[in-house]
C-alpha cells in the first residue's frame, strides 16, 4: 500500500490524540499543525520516541508552517476553541470560523488535491465553510459527526443490555449536536432490531443521552472536552479513505436534494473511500423520522445563514 501524507491541523487534545492513533496505524506519514509555537512540534517529537516501542516507522513532522504540508493526502481540521460547560456549540461559532477559514486558505494552497475530514465545532457548520472556502468538490470535504455520535449510542445500548460493543451496530442521522436524529429501527444487537429489546421509553433516554454526549463529558471535565471517542472516530474515516475500504459511515456531507435536503452539509450514511464520499446512502425514514431529520438541517441552515455561506 503506498505511503501517504496526512496533515492534522490543532495540536490539542483531539489532534493530538489524532495524530498518535495514525502514526501507531504506520501507512501514513504525519505533519501536526498548531499557531503555538512548540506545541506541535513537542507533540511531533513525543510521538517519534513511542515509535520504538510501538514499533511503527512514521515520520512525523510538528510545525507553525504550512509549507510543510504541501502534498498532503488527507488533511484533518481540528483546530478552534474547545467548548467550555455551559457553552453550547452554537457559541463556537463566529470565533472558530475564523480559525477555520484561515486553516482552510493556507491548507488548500500547498495540498490543492487533499481530501479534506473536518472535526472543528460547530461541525455541520464548519464542513459547509470548509467546502465553500475551498471550492473543492463536495465528495472531497466531509465532516465527522455521526461516526461518533453512533460510537456513544453503541456504548450506551451495549451497557443497557450488558453485550459486546462488537454486537451493536448503530446509526445516527442529522446535525452533529442536541439535534441529532439517532435512528433506533436502523440499530441492532447483533442482527435484532433494538426496538425488539429494549422499552420505549427507556430507548428514548438512552437517545437523548446519546444527543447529550459531548455536554455529559464537559460537565465532568468542566476545563476541557472529548478527545479520545472523537479522535478514534476520526481514525475510522481515515482508515476507510487510506485503505479505500468502501465503508458505509455516517458523516456530514453537503446535500444536493438526497432526503430532501438541498444546499446543506448534514449528517447521513455515506459510502467513504479512495475519492472520499463516493455514494450518499438513502434510507427509507418514517414520517417522524424525516421530520426529524428536516429539523436538525434547519438548525444546521440557521448557523449557516450566519456565516453567510
Amino acid at each position: 500500500m503506498k505511503r501517504v501524507k496526512i496533515t492534522v491541523v490543532g495540536a490539542g487534545n483531539v489532534g493530538g490524540t489524532t495524530a498518535q492513533r495514525i502514526a501507531e496505524r504506520d501507512y501514513a506519514d504525519v505533519v501536526l499543525v498548531d499557531i503555538v509555537d512548540g506545541l506541535p512540534q513537542g507533540k511531533a517529537l513525543d510521538l517519534l520516541q513511542s515509535a520504538p516501542i510501538y514499533g511503527y516507522h512514521t515520520n512525523l513532522i510538528g510545525t507553525t508552517d504550512y509549507a510543510d504540508t504541501a502534498g498532503s493526502d488527507i488533511i484533518v481540521i481540528t483546530s478552534g476553541v474547545a467548548r467550555k460547560p455551559g457553552m453550547s456549540r452554537d457559541d463556537l461559532l463566529k470565533t472558530n470560523a475564523e480559525i477555520v477559514g484561515s486553516v482552510v486558505d493556507q491548507a488548500v494552497r500547498y495540498s490543492p488535491a487533499a481530501v479534506i475530514i473536518v472535526v472543528s465545532n460547530p461541525l455541520d457548520a464548519m464542513t459547509q465553510l470548509t467546502l465553500r472556502r475551498s471550492g473543492f468538490p463536495r465528495h472531497r470535504v466531509f465532516g465527522q459527526a455521526g461516526v461518533l455520535d453512533s460510537a456513544r449510542f453503541c456504548t450506551f445500548i451495549a451497557q443497557e443490555l450488558n453485550v459486546s460493543i462488537e454486537n451493536v451496530h448503530a446509526m445516527v442521522l442529522g446535525g452533529h449536536g442536541d439535534t441529532m436524529v439517532p435512528l433506533s429501527r436502523y440499530t441492532t444487537v447483533a442482527g435484532i432490531p433494538v426496538t425488539e429489546l429494549i422499552p420505549p421509553a427507556r430507548l428514548r433516554e438512552i437517545e437523548q443521552r446519546t444527543a447529550d454526549g459531548g455536554a455529559e463529558i464537559v460537565r465532568y471535565l468542566k476545563t476541557g472536552s472529548a478527545f479520545y471517542a472523537p479522535s478514534a472516530a476520526t481514525l475510522e474515516m481515515i482508515d476507510a479513505v487510506v485503505r479505500d475500504k468502501k465503508k458505509i459511515l455516517p458523516c456530514c456531507v453537503m446535500l444536493e436534494g438526497e432526503y430532501g435536503i438541498n444546499g446543506l452539509c448534514v449528517g447521513v450514511p455515506v459510502k467513504l473511500g479512495a475519492r472520499g464520499v463516493e455514494e450518499i446512502v438513502e434510507l427509507k425514514l418514517t414520517p417522524e423520522e424525516d421530520a426529524a431529520l428536516k429539523r436538525s438541517a434547519a438548525a444546521v441552515k440557521e448557523l449557516v445563514d450566519v456565516l453567510g455561506v
